[in-house]
């Protein structure tokens, strides 16, 4: 009896002895990690909505901790302009006023650019959901003038998007109302985006960028800015925002991963935000503008894709839901857009108009051939809609997740 009492407490000393070494080395790793993630700061700036934003001398941003970026010197601003682009930035109606609350606190100095700090608990609470497969749908396909498309349906994920893709485009815009969808879950979340893809339909890149809710990365359910890359479909590479080195940040003015506000009311008063991805044709990097044509940084060319160095073949605007409970019974109640089916049209439905493309004529106009698709149409739904006769149509997309025909 007693050998055994012995052989139990040497099992619970052994056993608390490896817990203690292993859970010393995974706090080593996650305060080596915070060390990469989080620089130097020139100055701190506390936000009311909880954020710390450390204002980072630009060129020792977490984007340089990429090899390639070693001697890369910062384009400081897009070396194009859109003509269709000024001049209806100088026409935006007082609704387009979104701004980021950390702005209310403090700004950043020049030469510096914002930075949200990643702190222990959000390494501590954030495991990866980046990484995951890809298969492809059988049955009904979406249709772009009237030919059957074959897209990749990814895993998890489940997306109401307006679809264009045949040419080369260089650039893509749309302005979306702002909403704070309800996320069920710690870890899901929901977007309203724009993707430009390339490659092949199983190992596909893409950049994007749209506003999210993301309880799991951020730690809180509000509504945040975000910019995210993939070089294989979300498999092995990518992230969001500066979680690693791929987006060198440009503007002192906006932060990758804030809350931005004021939101949407349903048939009240409406918020937008116009966003748009663009190619230098002189440089191969991808910009990313949002607001009045306010460049806020860009995907270097020489780091990060192959495809997408020449042109984006595919574009898509609309919106998605991450969650393991999507696909399958029962639903995620997890929502889209404003958490409306598009039906619901203006006030109701999240919406993205003056929508368009760039291609190589340097010109903003809308696609030649567009189409629709949902992953789960009872769940999600995607409508594009002409208000009337000469008048370019406005997308609406969303849903509610789990319902009486979403079970």
């Amino acid at each position: 009896m007693a050998s055994f009492i012995f052989r139990v407490l040497l099992t619970l000393v052994l056993s608390d002895l490896c817990y203690r070494v292993n859970g010393n080395a995974n706090f080593k790793d996650v305060e080596e990690k915070l060390k990469q993630l989080n620089k130097p700061a020139v100055k701190t700036i506390q936000s009311e909505d909880g954020d710390i934003i450390d204002c980072v001398d630009i060129y020792k941003q977490p984007a340089f901790d990429h090899p390639a970026l070693k001697n890369h010197v910062i384009q400081m601003k897009p070396s194009f302009d859109l003509k269709e682009e000024k001049m209806s930035s100088k026409n935006e109606p007082a609704e387009l006023a979104v701004f980021q609350t950390w702005q209310r606190s403090g700004n950043c100095p020049e030469g510096t650019v914002p930075i949200r700090r990643i702190r222990r608990e959000d390494l501590l609470r954030a495991k990866s959901v980046q990484h995951t497969t890809i298969e492809h749908k059988d049955g009904q396909l979406p249709s772009i003038n009237t030919t059957a498309v074959a897209l990749p349906i990814i895993v998890n994920r489940s997306a109401a998007t307006l679809v264009t893709l045949g040419y080369n485009y260089i650039g893509a815009k749309g302005t979306f109302n702002i909403w704070n969808p309800n996320v069920e879950a710690q870890d899901e979340y929901t977007t309203a985006q724009i993707w430009l893809k390339a490659g092949p339909g199983d190992n596909f890149e893409s950049i994007e960028s749209g506003w999210t809710v993301n309880p799991q990365l951020y730690g809180d359910k509000r509504t945040r800015l975000f910019v995210h890359w993939t070089k294989d479909s979300y498999k092995t590479t990518g992230c969001f925002d500066m979680t690693c080195s791929g987006f060198v940040q440009t503007s002192s003015q906006h932060v990758l991963g804030g809350s931005i506000g004021p939101v949407s009311t349903e048939f009240g008063k409406q918020y937008y935000l116009r966003f748009g991805i663009y190619m230098d044709p002189n440089t191969a990097n991808w910009w990313l503008k949002i607001g009045k044509d306010i460049p806020v940084g860009y995907w270097p060319a020489s780091t990060l894709m192959f495809y997408l160095n020449h042109s984006s073949t595919m574009v898509e605007w609309g919106g998605q839901v991450y969650s393991s409970n999507v696909k399958k019974k029962p639903h995620t109640k997890t929502g889209m857009g404003s958490g409306k089916f598009a039906t619901g049209l203006k006030g109701n439905a999240c919406s993205m108009d003056n929508i368009a493309i760039v291609d190589f004529s340097m010109q903003l106009k809308y696609p030649q051939w567009v189409g629709t698709w949902a992953d789960e149409q009872y769940c999600y739904t995607a409508l594009n809609y002409q208000e009337g006769y000469g008048k370019l149509p406005i997308f609406y997309f969303g849903g509610p997740g789990q319902n009486y025909n979403c079970p």
